[in-house]
C-alpha cells in the first residue's frame, strides 16, 4: 500500500489528497497529470459504507456532490471507476 508520506517524498509537498480516503488510493498520474493522486471509487465507497454506516448508494451520492466535482487546482485527484 502507498502511503501519502510517499507518495509526498516522491511528488512534492503540494500533492493534494482525499482527507479520510487514504486506503482508496491506487496510484498517482504520471505524465501530463503527473502528480495526482488517483483514487478508487469503489474503495472510497467501501470506506463510506464501513465506516460511517452509509448506504452505498448514499455514499456515492455524497462522494458525487462533495468530491468528485470539487476543483482544487491542477493537482486535484483523480478519482476513477474501473469498468
Amino acid at each position: 500500500m502507498i502511503n501519502r508520506e510517499e507518495i509526498v517524498e516522491l511528488h512534492g509537498d503540494d500533492t493534494l489528497f482525499a482527507d479520510g480516503f487514504d486506503d482508496a488510493i491506487i496510484g498517482v498520474a504520471v505524465g501530463f497529470d503527473s502528480g495526482r493522486v488517483i483514487y478508487s471509487v469503489k474503495k472510497m465507497i467501501e470506506i463510506l459504507f464501513k465506516d460511517a454506516g452509509m448506504p452505498v448508494d448514499e455514499a456515492y451520492e455524497y462522494l458525487e456532490y462533495n468530491t468528485f466535482g470539487a476543483y482544487v487546482g491542477k493537482l486535484t485527484p483523480i478519482y476513477m471507476e474501473t469498468i
